[in-house]
């Protein structure tokens, strides 16, 4: 009998970005297993096509930080849609993950608001370290500039009076 190999199913080319974040504009990064000095927020693809965002969302946050989105204190309604999408080129080490031809993902960004001093259970396959940073200094440690202009935008979704997008105040 021959020897059966399962194959994992290609990544799907659409993905989350969630911007953990504090009401005081503190933010979640962590820093990647596979790339060390890379910090980021939540990041992960659907795990099929019809899954629904939301659903993404919950299930990464889960998984990477051991933040339950329906535990008391947080609910379902801290986690906000920005109706921000960004579409970047595939970093060629990772395309093997994908189907042929495929070279580009697109981005759905949210944010979460978890109260501070929410414990958080990093994932030791994907992350090594986290920290809380104020905003602006959460985005100039980004690694991905996607991430980076996402936290910038925080004070713009999470309602802070006077806030201009991108200016840092």
């Amino acid at each position: 009998m021959p020897e059966v190999i399962s194959q994992r199913p290609y990544k799907i080319p659409e993905s989350v970005l969630v911007v953990i974040h504090t009401p005081a504009l503190d933010v979640l990064l962590m820093e990647r297993t596979d790339t060390p000095g890379f910090w980021q927020s939540v990041t992960g693809s659907k795990d099929s096509a019809d899954e629904p965002l939301i659903t993404t969302c919950v299930r990464e946050v889960a998984e990477e930080t051991g933040i339950d989105v329906h535990a008391p204190g947080i609910g379902l309604a801290a986690l906000r849609d920005w109706g921000l999408r960004n579409v970047y080129e595939i970093y060629p080490r990772f395309l093997h993950r994908y189907a042929s031809g495929v070279t580009h993902n697109t981005e759905h960004v949210f944010g979460l608001t978890v109260p501070a001093g929410t414990p958080v259970r990093l994932a030791p396959r994907e992350h090594t370290a986290l920290r809380w940073l104020p905003w602006r200094e959460a985005a100039a440690a980004c690694y991905s500039p996607s991430n980076a202009k996402a936290i910038l935008q925080l004070p713009r979704f999470a309602g802070v009076a006077g806030a201009v997008p991108g200016s840092g105040a």
